[in-house]
């Protein structure tokens, strides 16, 4: 019997919808998943059959072969366990195929059955608003910001295999997630550092406060403990309010790199960056395998703060160019292309001689 379950897959900062197929047929028991899966994915069968042996689903011995369409996209993480799941569920006939019709899952499974939160679920969510489908199930903790991304998709949140077994079946429901994006960006923002306690620095505070109308990198230089640091965390404080799509921008971006804390609907204030002199190209401007945001892209939309910019590797700084030019950073390696976005206030501080006793000269 074959069964199809959609689920996504992220490329960089976006996501893919991916056709999970299962078929149950006669032979030996076995189970191959093709269609470029990494080393999450494989290993992902052994928990989703301990999830549905734990969970009280019998699973009948028969070969099992899942295609994970497109054949020709790597498919990464723990996502699939869900609908890894219901597929099999559904070719033994514990579900019925016509209530997946419309709906993407995601999640991953504990070996009880528990449903746990996975990187990427509001990309999922605009990638499922734009295919057009009707509903999306993930698990609780990622409830709200796929809800945040989402107008006409309806988001439900579940905690356990069983709960999205009984809603399929039509047993026992799953709640509705709902979000007022409007709400949460008006609520004050509780913050510990505010320009206006700075006393003095009147010039510098001018500075900040043009850069920050216009958008404009800004360069402090003077003697350690003159309050260079002091004011660049300020800055944000005197940023205009992130707009609702900004907002799903930065959350999308957290959210990938895996940032966003369990339950939080949105990132509502912009962000701060501050990366240690040590911080490699890769983890500025992003890179790794599978890739993932770099600094630059976790500060998108906020400000990105180089203290004693001056003992950064210059090939370092020199992959700042880009993103400083086209607010966003294209990584190519030998089988991926992603574009990440990156627009940024630069803020950098330094010494004015290696000592920190010497005056810039204008």
């Amino acid at each position: 019997m074959l069964a199809e379950v959609l689920s996504g897959v992220l490329v960089g900062v976006e996501a893919v919808l991916v056709r999970v197929e299962v078929n149950v047929a006669s032979g030996l028991p076995s189970m191959s998943v093709v269609g470029l899966p990494q080393s999450a994915v494989r290993e992902g069968t052994e928990r989703v059959r301990a999830a549905i042996q734990n969970a009280g689903y019998a699973l009948p011995p028969r070969r099992v072969t899942v295609n994970l369409a497109p054949a020709d996209l790597k498919k990464e993480g723990s996502g699939f366990d869900l609908p890894l799941a219901l597929g099999l569920l559904s070719g033994a006939g514990h579900i019925p195929q016509d209530a997946l019709a419309g709906t993407a899952f995601l999640g991953e499974l504990g070996l009880n059955g528990e449903l746990r939160p996975v990187r990427g679920a509001l990309a999922v969510a605009l990638a499922c608003g734009r295919a057009g489908l009707n509903r999306l199930v993930v698990p609780l903790p990622n409830a709200g910001e796929a809800a945040a991304g989402a107008k006409r998709l309806g988001v439900f949140g579940a905690g356990s295999l069983q709960s999205v077994v009984s809603h399929l079946r039509g047993e026992r429901g799953l709640s509705r997630a709902e979000v007022d994006v409007s709400d949460v960006l008006s609520r004050p923002a509780p913050s510990d550092v505010d320009l206006a306690e700075v006393r003095g620095h009147a010039g510098i505070k001018r500075a900040l406060e043009i850069a920050a109308a216009g958008g404009h990198n800004v360069l402090l230089a003077g003697p350690p403990g003159s309050g260079k640091t002091m004011l660049a965390r300020r800055l944000p404080g005197i940023l205009p309010p992130l707009t609702r799509e900004e907002a799903l921008e930065v959350t999308a971006v957290h959210s990938v790199a895996g940032l966003l804390p369990p339950h939080e609907a949105l990132v509502a204030r912009r962000p701060f960056r501050a990366p240690h002199q040590s911080v490699s190209t890769a983890g500025l401007i992003g890179g790794g395998s599978p890739l993932r945001p770099g600094e630059v892209s976790l500060a998108h939309r906020g400000v990105l703060f180089l203290d004693e910019v001056a003992e950064y590797p210059r090939n370092t700084l020199e992959t700042l160019r880009q993103p400083m030019e086209d607010g966003s950073v294209t990584l190519v390696r030998a089988k991926e292309r992603v574009r990440l976005p990156a627009r940024f206030v630069l803020v950098a501080a330094m010494n004015p001689c290696p000592r920190g006793a010497l005056l810039p000269r204008l």
